[in-house]
């Protein structure tokens, strides 16, 4: 057993005796309400989901194991010479809840390079792919085959108790986190650069370092993986990826079920496909303006046409944040400081200053504040990663590391199947007088 794996059994068995006493002294506890717009309105806000992997809060932003954003890049390790932490590291603190040591990590780091080989058959999976497949269809295909190597599954038909069923999905999960940068990076070489074939990863580097060689891209990209790793790694349990996960999971599907899933509810213009849809609406300014930088004044008119054509502009506004989003800030002052002159980014940092204000006159956002996808795009286009496809495979692999650590906890602590109760609109009516 390996030392993160038997400080998080530790950390389990210590956590165990909570959760029982919830349930048997206080499971009768009403802790939220529900109105008629929750149910309507796809159940926002309810609280309804237990992890201490993450939170949401709405005016710090996403809370990791209890460290805010910027504690957790400038506290977690990093490689030499790397301005981002190890993603390995992230991966300890979101089991443990603690900030591993130098040594630590490096031990993660030896773990996931031990666990990443790959079996031929994924290889062939991918292949068989046409080459105008969209990538999170052959990501989703190629984690879904690697179901038949579940720890989980043949132990669960051997028979094994309920108290360990963490352990194998430990396992599991570990082996598939080590494998995605690779599965990723394949499936950016085979549909955008076959000439150039696929890259296998070095022993000497990081899953971020690593995803960067394997990808054909040199420094700061390391970098870059590494940041776009860890801050979509995670956002509470009830957003469609996280929600996705844990509900397959609740079943007792193995990890790779789960994740494939997750990999689908992702792939949804609503969730993970925002941040190229940004991109594109940049991309349409940039073209109208002939390549030039926009005035204020010319930046504002585009702003509310887009507004009063009954569209959104893409990157701004979030369920839950009501201020900017610490993930969109993170990536701001990267490109501050790594692409100031960039010509995208000068369009995202023009809108920066000018879309708020005009958000908050049109009077119908709740936050207009920008998130982390009025970014994220703008950042992988500047390294050469134009495939606006592939950004959310990006995204994918930065999710599995929340949503697989989160469902090793769920297994910890024996969560139930997951078995929201439905009523009928006729119900609903009655519930609130309205007459027929």
């Amino acid at each position: 057993m390996s030392k993160l794996k038997r400080k998080l059994f530790k950390k389990i068995e210590e956590h165990r005796p909570r959760t029982t006493r919830l349930l048997k002294e206080h499971g009768d506890k009403v802790i939220d309400q529900v109105t008629v717009a929750q149910a309507i309105g796809g159940m926002r806000g309810i609280k309804s989901l237990v992890t201490d992997i993450s939170y949401l809060d709405p005016q710090e932003g996403i809370r990791y194991r209890g460290f805010t954003l910027p504690e957790v890049l400038e506290k977690l390790p990093k490689p030499e010479g790397a301005e981002m932490p190890y993603v390995e590291g992230l991966y300890y603190l979101l089991l443990t809840g603690k900030i591993p040591s130098q040594k630590e990590v490096e031990e993660v780091v030896v773990d996931f390079n031990n666990r990443r080989i790959i079996p031929r058959y994924v290889w062939d999976v991918i292949d068989s792919f046409p080459s105008n497949s969209h990538p999170m269809a052959i990501l989703s295909a190629a984690v879904m085959s690697l179901q038949r190597e579940s720890h989980f599954n043949i132990e669960y038909q051997q028979g094994i108790s309920k108290m360990d069923y963490w352990s194998s999905t430990y396992e599991d999960a570990t082996n598939l986190m080590a494998k995605m940068p690779l599965i990723g990076a394949y499936i950016y070489n085979k549909l955008y650069h076959p000439e150039k074939g696929h890259r296998y990863p070095k022993p000497t580097l990081d899953l971020g370092g690593n995803f960067a060689y394997m990808m054909g891209k040199d420094k700061p990209y390391d970098d870059v993986s590494r940041m776009y790793f860890i801050i979509h790694a995670d956002h509470e349990s009830g957003n469609v990826s996280a929600h996705t996960g844990h509900l397959v999971a609740s079943s007792l599907s193995d990890v790779y079920y789960a994740t494939s899933a997750m990999i689908n509810g992702l792939a949804g213009p609503l969730h993970g496909l925002a941040n190229q849809e940004v991109l594109r609406w940049l991309q349409g300014l940039r073209e109208q303006m002939g390549g030039k930088l926009p005035s204020e004044a010319e930046m504002k008119k585009y702003v509310w046409d887009t507004l009063n054509n009954g569209q959104v502009i893409p990157g701004y506004g979030h369920a839950v944040l009501r201020k900017t989003d610490p993930r969109y800030t993170v990536q701001r002052e990267f490109c501050l400081k790594h692409l100031p002159n960039d010509d995208i980014f000068k369009y995202v940092d023009a809108l920066y200053n000018v879309v708020p204000d005009i958000l908050r006159e049109h009077g119908k956002a709740k936050n207009p504040w920008p998130n982390v996808d009025a970014q994220s795009g703008v950042v992988q286009w500047h390294y050469g990663v134009t495939q606006f496809d592939f950004y959310t495979v990006l995204f994918a692999i930065g999710r599995s590391i929340g949503v697989l650590s989160n469902i090793i906890w769920d297994r910890a602590l024996g969560y139930s199947l997951e078995r929201p109760k439905s009523i009928t609109t006729d119900m609903l009516e009655d519930m609130v007088g309205i007459k027929k």
